[in-house]
């Protein structure tokens, strides 16, 4: 089953989010897919601020992996859009971090399929419309 929302406004974002938490409790992987500039990191940024997160949040385009303290566990936030070749994951062991119980975000995730396969997955596509509004689609896959 797919959900649906129209996002207007970073408060929107906080309403889905509350939303997406909650049909998907148990759910620790999610995938972004969105073209450049979409609001992918904005969308992450939030999921950690309702996940309980203080950190301080940003884009790991060149680190490729940030981590942000929850009190229970930790959120791992990837930016996979530098990766080029899967040895590049197998060197900052992400099959550890996607075995670990851990909150995995990725974006660009389309790079990361081979180390997914099997895993029970959300995923998220953001499209921009006009006038700067999203449309945000999520559903639950086996990858």
């Amino acid at each position: 089953m797919k959900w649906n929302w129209e996002i207007s406004s970073v408060a929107d974002y906080k309403n889905v989010i509350v939303q997406l938490l909650d049909k998907f409790k148990s759910q620790k992987i999610y995938l972004f897919d969105a073209p450049m500039g979409a609001g992918k990191t904005t969308l992450i940024k939030e999921f950690c601020k309702q996940l309980g997160s203080t950190g301080n949040f940003s884009s790991p385009t060149f680190s490729i992996v940030n981590e942000y303290p929850l009190s229970t566990c930790k959120i791992f936030h990837f930016d996979l859009y530098r990766i080029e070749k899967e040895e590049e994951l197998l060197n900052i062991g992400f099959d550890e971090y996607i075995a670990s119980t851990n909150y995995c975000f990725i974006e660009w995730p389309e790079k990361a399929i081979p180390f997914l396969k099997g895993e029970k997955v959300v995923s998220i596509s953001i499209t921009p419309l006009e006038n700067g509004v999203r449309s945000l689609t999520a559903e639950l896959k086996e990858v």
